[in-house]
C-alpha cells in the first residue's frame, strides 16, 4: 500500500514539474475525448443514411467496420497534418537553433574582444596609475625645491638689502670723509693763498727794506710776524 502511495505521489509530482497547470493534461484529454465523440456522431449519422444506390443500409458489423475505418482514415489525416506542422515546425526550430549557435558563437567571439580589450585598458589603468604616483612624487619633489628656492630668494633679498643698506653706509662715510677732506683743503688752499698775500704784503713795505739796506743786516720782524700770524690762522 505504501509502495502504490509512493508511486502515485511520484507520478503527481513529475506531473506537476512537466505542467505549468496540473489539470492540464485532464483538459486536453476531455478535449480530445470530446473530439473523437463528436467525430463518431458524424461518422454514425453518414452511416444511418441510406446510400444512393438504394440499399436499405449496412448491417451493425459493417457500420461499425465502417465507423471504425473512417475514424482511422480521420485520425490519419490527422496524424499526417500533425506530422506536416511538426515538420515545419521543425525546420523553424533547427533555423532558429542554428541563428542561436550563430549568435552564441558572435557573443563569444564578443566576450573574448571584450576580455582582451579589458585587459589591454587594466594594462593601461595600471600603467597611467604608476604614471601618476611617478609624477605625484615628482609634483612633491618640485613643490619642495620652490619652497626651497622661495626662501633661498628670500634670503638673498634680505642679504641683497642689508648689502644694500651697509653700502649706502659705506657711501654716506665716504661722502662725509671726501667732504672733510674737501673742507680741510679748501681751509688749507685759503690759508695759503693768505700767507702768500701776506707774505707779499710784507715784502713790499718800503720803510722796512730801508732800514735793511742801511743797516747793513736783515730784520727779522717780518718773519716774528708771519709766525704769529700763522699761529693765529690755524688756531
Amino acid at each position: 500500500m505504501e509502495g502504490w502511495k509512493s508511486h502515485v505521489r511520484a507520478r503527481l509530482f513529475q506531473r506537476d514539474c512537466t505542467q505549468k497547470d496540473p489539470l492540464s493534461g485532464i483538459f486536453n484529454t476531455l478535449s480530445k475525448l470530446a473530439h473523437q465523440l463528436d467525430l463518431r456522431d458524424t461518422l454514425w449519422d453518414e452511416v444511418q443514411r441510406p446510400s444512393s444506390e438504394g440499399d436499405v443500409g449496412l448491417t451493425v458489423d459493417h457500420r461499425e467496420l465502417y465507423l471504425q475505418l473512417r475514424e482511422s482514415e480521420h485520425i490519419t489525416e490527422k496524424l499526417s497534418q500533425t506530422v506536416s506542422d511538426l515538420t515545419t515546425v521543425m525546420y523553424l526550430k533547427d533555423a532558429e537553433l542554428q541563428y542561436c549557435h550563430s549568435q552564441v558563437s558572435r557573443y563569444r567571439k564578443e566576450a573574448v574582444t571584450q576580455a582582451r580589450e579589458a585587459n589591454l585598458l587594466q594594462a593601461s589603468l595600471s600603467e597611467f596609475e604608476f604614471a601618476l604616483a611617478s609624477q605625484s612624487k615628482e609634483l612633491a619633489a618640485l613643490r619642495l625645491e620652490q619652497r626651497e628656492l622661495k626662501e633661498g630668494l628670500a634670503a638673498a633679498w634680505r642679504e641683497k638689502e642689508e648689502l644694500l643698506e651697509r653700502w649706502m653706509d659705506e657711501k654716506k662715510e665716504e661722502a662725509e670723509r671726501v667732504n672733510r677732506h674737501n673742507d680741510t683743503q679748501e681751509r688749507w688752499h685759503r690759508f695759503t693763498r693768505r700767507l702768500n698775500k701776506h707774505h707779499r704784503r710784507e715784502m713790499l713795505r718800503p720803510g722796512e727794506q730801508t732800514n735793511s739796506w742801511t743797516t747793513g743786516r736783515p730784520t727779522t720782524e717780518p718773519a716774528t710776524t708771519i709766525q704769529s700770524k700763522t699761529s693765529n690762522s690755524l688756531k
